[in-house]
């Protein structure tokens, strides 16, 4: 297990991270997912559908950090990837930092990016050795990400948990890729029954 007390969000490289100092017992986890589906393996942790979208992950994720705080986020879900990346549908991937794709703005003091902590991503990737570690790009449209995965929520959970100084990790299985227009070739179950798999070590491991 980790130890660590959390203070207040801090830039680095360009987005948000929490400074991490190892003292405080985690033993609570709160598992996030854009829907109950994707959380039908949890058992014996708390866990939270926050619907799907940026704008339902960010205001579900922060009206439940703001009531009993738990020790960490472990945020799950299945994602798209282009085909060129060459990420097999299946594929496991740590978030090395979760990108707000969809905002095309630049001034001071705007956040595109959030990252998990340094010591929180080492224990990840260790306990997933053959997960590739990758930006995730977080987008309300279907190959709308600058990435070569994208999701829906990644960034909103993130944002949320460093603005409730929370440590939290985005892990993502691969159900389809972006450019496939028809719905009814995307693997849903195979993306379902890994993230479950990946899940269930997570929980029973951080």
């Amino acid at each position: 297990m980790l130890a660590g007390r959390w203070h207040e969000p801090a830039f680095a490289a360009g987005g948000v991270r929490c400074a991490y100092d190892r003292a405080v017992d985690r033993s609570r986890i709160l598992v996030v997912a854009a829907t109950v589906i994707e959380l039908e393996w949890v058992v014996g942790v708390e866990s939270l559908a926050v619907g799907v979208g940026p704008v339902e992950a960010a205001l579900g994720t922060a009206r439940r950090l703001a009531v009993d705080p738990p020790a960490l986020v472990l945020h799950v879900g299945i994602a798209g990837a282009k085909t060129a990346s060459g990420i097999a549908i299946g594929e496991v991937v740590i978030g090395t930092e979760s990108r707000y794709t969809d905002l095309n703005a630049e001034f001071p003091g705007l956040v595109k990016v959030c990252q998990p902590a340094a010591d929180l991503l080492a224990q990840v990737a260790a306990l997933l050795p053959d997960a590739r570690r990758l930006p995730i790009a977080t987008t309300a449209f279907v190959g709308g990400g600058a990435c070569d995965v994208e999701a829906m929520e990644g960034f909103s959970v993130l944002r949320a948990a460093a603005r409730a100084g929370i440590p939290a990790v985005e892990v993502r299985t691969i159900s389809n890729m972006v450019e496939e227009q028809d719905r009814r070739r995307w693997d849903f179950r195979a993306g379902l029954e890994r993230i479950a798999d990946v899940g269930r070590l997570l929980v029973a491991e951080l």
